[in-house]
């Protein structure tokens, strides 16, 4: 029995290494074929089912990344893959809330992993437009509700007035109470709204070469603060020195910003709008 079961286990695995095959040269109707076997073989395999959902990926076939992804979390919930696939099933559904936690999740993993791979910036970008789809969607719906309970708060004022003899200016062409009550009811609204309005982020939460809301900020002996995985990049590519100052600089001279992450993590909390520089 058990030789029979590492036997099945054992075709079960050349399926997925043709399917991996298959994968590299863009067949994906023939990987989706040999993993599909593989799964039928052995259909516990968490992998099985994400190699398979990453086939779907490629081809935008979102209700089956979905399926797929669900079933191999169900297996393995450490899957990061897992996680941001499914995530961009849901963006696709428009389903943002639930994407972000997906995507949140796939975070978490990497950050529990100390992960440094390209994966990291790739679940931020989407996570960046899921944040900011999600509040594109509610904030039209907040600025209706809050213009629908304007008018309506104007027209019980105007009521009042009319009933109450005080709606006319006075004789003097002052404001009376009602003109000022007005004032002040505009007043009130326009500030519950300011939440839902873009502005120009403030520079010093931007880095100053992609000129994008910080992530990670790291900030060099000279005290200029910039994007880590960019300046990394400059430091790489380009030479050992500040971008900004051109003084001499190693990666191991870089320390966290900690005051300016806090401080766009409370930023962007109050201003979700703000994650579209970052999509």
């Amino acid at each position: 029995m058990a030789a029979g079961g590492d036997g099945v286990a054992q075709q079960a695995e050349l399926r997925r290494i043709e399917g991996n095959a298959c994968f590299k040269k863009a067949r994906l109707g023939a990987a989706i074929d040999c993993y599909t076997e593989a799964i039928a073989l052995c259909p516990n395999v968490a992998v099985y089912w994400m190699n398979r959902a990453l086939c779907h990926f490629r081809r935008k076939e979102w209700a089956k990344v979905e399926a797929d992804s669900r079933r191999a979390l169900a297996l393995d919930a450490t899957l990061v893959k897992g996680h941001y696939l499914l995530g961009c099933a849901l963006l696709d559904k428009e389903d943002f809330g639930l994407a972000i936690k997906e995507f949140e999740k796939a975070l978490n993993l990497l950050k529990s992993e100390n992960s440094t791979d390209k994966m990291a910036e790739d679940v931020w970008q989407v996570l960046a437009k899921a944040k900011y789809l999600d509040w594109e969607k509610h904030s039209t719906e907040r600025v209706w509700r809050i213009q629908s309970l304007k008018e309506a708060c104007e027209s019980a004022l105007q009521e009042h007035h009319f009933l109450s003899g005080t709606l006319v200016e006075d004789s003097d062409g002052s404001s009376n109470e009602y003109s000022e009550q007005i004032k002040l009811l505009s007043e009130v609204f326009s500030k519950a709204t300011l939440a839902d309005t873009p502005v120009d982020v403030p520079d010093y939460l931007c880095c100053q070469i992609t000129f994008e809301i910080f992530r990670d900020p790291v900030i060099t002996p000279s005290g200029v603060t910039y994007e880590r995985a960019v300046l990394l990049e400059h430091l790489d590519k380009v030479g050992n020195f500040d971008p900004v100052t051109r003084e001499p600089l190693k990666e191991h001279q870089l320390v966290p910003n900690l005051a300016i992450k806090e401080a766009v993590q409370a930023y962007l909390k109050e201003h979700s709008w703000a994650y579209r520089l970052n999509c």
